[in-house]
């Protein structure tokens, strides 16, 4: 039986501080060498490791026993600490499984454990690559072309802005240019989705040319999904399971949503946090990135797979057609100097270390959160999936990491030959031109969710030495540098991650990383640093007016104290229609918050709401004209440097929300999230 990882799955745990959260993630990395009692695997039983090698590399053996020690020094503890329910993984090596291993609850209700060879877990976006497989497998046949573009093969539009082709190589790149859609990616409802309505109702806008801007897309994945369903004349759940999951003898695993019959009672819960009620099971609406569902015994067979280590009557892939799957698939000729750094292949991201190549795709649900790495000079492969996002959000991300690069730095440490590098020259003269302030490229651009992008932008300062700092570093919080070891490639001090820089019109406009994601440098108007302060101010104005004006009549009517007088009717309505418009236009902001935090979350908030809102950011926007002519009668009747003031705050006011719902497309046309 797999071990559970606590006494007591009910026992309440206090609420941990970011402070607390980041030294739980370092325990977990210092434990990355310790060993403890073994866990049940479902592999058999290996010999003991041998000694060290004689030439004093400090790499470890891998075999089953150190790998299953190691591990169970690393992931019950680390379960606690971050407060996640239960994990599954495996691990494949020399063309057979290592070990796999259980840890902690896939029901914390029935205290029912996790079982690698049993409990079935939502492997999110590592679909995705089973989704490139389909296609390779069809480019394979003679089917598909990976640079033909994709019209040729699709019964709906996708909306274009370039003359340049959407392919299946770009689409598999995540550079096809979509912006980002998250309405409706995820249910609970237990509804079935239709693909190719998913896809074609609603699509998202194209904001980059094709090729050249690394954008991670769930909807690009999709319609690659959709291709090989329109091509093959199979549904895309029944190709995935005809022509991948039944030759591997994945019997455990589907794409299917809801899980047939036999599998849903293995499916483990999903928790937000081990004592959180479980989350009911998610319908991803485009299936091919995100909607397997499986065991890691399973996910150890799809790893020999891809590794080409498999009897080859049953291979998915031609030696030469998984090779090309592998390689990077974009070059320089579309990603300039951005394709120095590590880049996506047709479907996998580069995620090498320590000199060893390493293809990975990560994997996020609401609650279930995995990661895959294969190691193809090696023949190795390890996949791990955890059913609780933890007490922090960084929490599942950590502890997949401290697995991962764990795994990396024990069994495939660094020779010294990987780039510890030379510092380049131009290190001086290409910090000073990266300077500024930059936005992820996965982001809205048409709708609303737009006003997202001032969240999370990231500052680039050269300190002179030829260095730049990020802050944040990418997909982190907290600042790093970075030094140039190649033509506009960098790498983080005392780290392995690497960076790539992409120089336009004298300044660098796009920093890569991360194979499939990019930040690209803001304009003035989207500059955090200018308009979150132009929007606290306008609104702490407007908020300052309202409760002035009700205190000050209140405080007058105490002390029998005569207002002003009014200068003329116009005054006094103009002067309550401002107020008006301007209690409207907060409530409006207010309501965004409320909204975009609701299509965070994946709950589906009406259109009719969402256009009531907008009519209220459009009143907020009209009080501009009663707030001018309040002022304007100020300056005429000379009421006072008071009122004048007050007047021409209002109006600063007004006009600073106004810029801001227009440029974050609050009151656009689209309503798209």
């Amino acid at each position: 039986m797999p071990i559970p990882t606590r006494p007591s799955i009910r026992a309440r745990r206090p609420h941990r501080t970011l402070g607390t959260i980041v030294a739980a993630a370092a325990v977990v990395a210092l434990l990355a060498g310790c060993a403890a009692p073994a866990a049940t695997t479902a592999a058999p039983q290996l010999p003991a490791p041998p000694a060290p090698p004689a030439d004093g590399s400090t790499a470890r053996t891998l075999t089953q026993t150190d790998v299953d020690a190691w591990l169970d020094g690393i992931l019950p503890s680390a379960l606690d600490r971050a407060d996640i329910a239960g994990a599954t993984v495996s691990v494949v090596s020399n063309g057979e499984l290592l070990t796999a291993r259980g840890y902690g609850y896939a029901d914390t209700g029935a205290e029912k454990l996790v079982d690698p060879a049993e409990t079935l877990f939502r492997v999110g976006s590592i679909s995705k690559v089973f989704t490139a497989t389909a296609v390779m497998q069809l480019v394979e046949s003679g089917d598909l072309d990976l640079d033909v573009d994709v019209s040729e093969y699709l019964d709906f539009t996708i909306p274009r802005q370039f003359d340049e082709p959407i392919t299946l190589r770009t689409l598999l790149t995540h550079t096809a240019g979509f912006e980002e859609r998250i309405g409706g990616l995820i249910r609970f409802d237990g509804t079935k989705a239709d693909l190719r309505d998913s896809l074609a109702t609603d699509p998202p806008e194209q904001v980059y040319r094709p090729g050249t801007t690394p954008a991670y897309s769930n909807y690009g994945n999709g319609v690659a999904g959709y291709i090989v369903q329109n091509v093959s004349g199979e549904r895309f759940e029944d190709y995935i399971d005809a022509h991948i999951l039944t030759p591997l003898g994945m019997s455990s695993s589907t794409f299917a949503q809801p899980l047939p019959d036999d599998l849903s009672e293995r499916m483990s819960r999903g928790y937000a946090t081990t004592d959180s009620p479980a989350t009911p099971f998610e319908t991803v609406s485009t299936s091919p990135p995100g909607a397997l569902s499986a065991t890691a015994t399973d996910m150890a067979k799809f790893m020999l797979a891809q590794l080409g280590e498999i009897d080859p009557d049953h291979a998915l892939l031609a030696p030469q057609t998984l090779a090309l799957m592998h390689q990077p698939a974009l070059s320089s000729d579309t990603l300039g100097t951005l394709a120095n750094g590590p880049r996506m292949t047709l479907g996998f991201f580069d995620e090498s270390r320590n000199g060893q190549s390493i293809l990975g795709h990560g994997g996020d649900t609401t609650v279930f959160h995995s990661h895959m790495q294969l190691y193809p000079d090696a023949g190795v492969g390890i996949f791990l999936s955890v059913n609780s996002s933890g007490a922090s959000p960084l929490d599942s991300s950590e502890l997949r990491s401290a697995v991962t690069d764990g795994f990396a730095d024990r069994y495939f440490p660094s020779t010294g030959t990987n780039r510890d590098a030379v510092v380049e020259p131009t290190a001086q003269d290409h910090a000073a031109l990266a300077e500024g302030r930059y936005m992820t490229s996965r982001g809205f651009e048409s709708s609303y969710m737009a006003a997202t992008g001032i969240a999370g932008q990231m500052t680039v300062t050269a300190p002179g030495d030829g260095t730049v700092i990020l802050n944040p570093a990418p997909l982190g919080i907290t600042p790093a540098t970075y030094e140039e070891v190649g033509p506009w490639l960098w790498q983080e001090v005392g780290g392995t991650n690497l960076i790539s820089m992409r120089v336009e019109n004298g300044h660098v406009q796009a920093i890569g990383f991360e194979s499939a994601f990019s930040m690209l440098r803001v304009d003035a108007a989207h500059n955090a640093g200018l308009v979150v302060p132009i929007l606290v101010i306008s609104v702490l104005i407007l908020l300052l007016s309202l409760l002035f004006w009700p205190i000050i009549a209140l405080v007058r009517r105490h002390y029998r104290v005569a207002a002003p007088a009014n200068p003329s009717r116009l005054f006094r309505i103009s002067r309550i229609v401002t107020f008006i418009g301007s209690a409207v236009a907060l409530v409006a902001l207010a309501s965004w918050l409320v909204i975009i935090q609701a299509v965070s979350g994946f709950e589906s908030v009406p259109a009719t709401l969402i256009r009531g809102i907008q009519v209220l950011q459009v009143i907020g926007v009209l009080a501009i004209v009663p707030a001018t002519l309040t002022l304007t009668l100020s300056i005429r009747h000379h009421l006072g440097w008071r009122r004048i003031a007050g007047g021409a705050l209002m109006c600063a006011a007004l006009v600073g929300i106004a810029w801001f719902a227009f440029v974050f497309k609050l009151i656009a046309p689209s309503i798209s999230a």
